[in-house]
């Protein structure tokens, strides 16, 4: 199972001929590759999975999903514990 993360871009730049940006979640800071996401600019929210954004959503669907993140206590059920 893959799991991508809710961010909001703050920034974006090019390395090594690369679309990048600066995500921001909940207060972490991370580069991402912004190649797969040409429409994507500073203050959208984007899911991330392993240093690539994916895909935008919209700042209500990724304020639902910190909530959903936030609510997870323990391990889940049929997962490694």
């Amino acid at each position: 199972m893959c799991l991508a993360v809710p961010g909001r871009l703050t920034e974006l730049f090019t390395q090594d001929g690369l679309r990048m940006g600066k995500v921001d979640f909940d207060g972490v800071a991370r580069n991402v590759c912004l190649e797969c996401l040409a429409e994507a600019s500073p203050g959208d929210y984007v899911l991330v999975h392993v240093g690539f954004a994916l895909s935008r959503i919209d700042p209500a669907e990724a304020a639902r999903v910190f909530e959903l993140l936030g609510a997870m206590e323990g391990p889940i059920e049929g997962g490694p514990e």
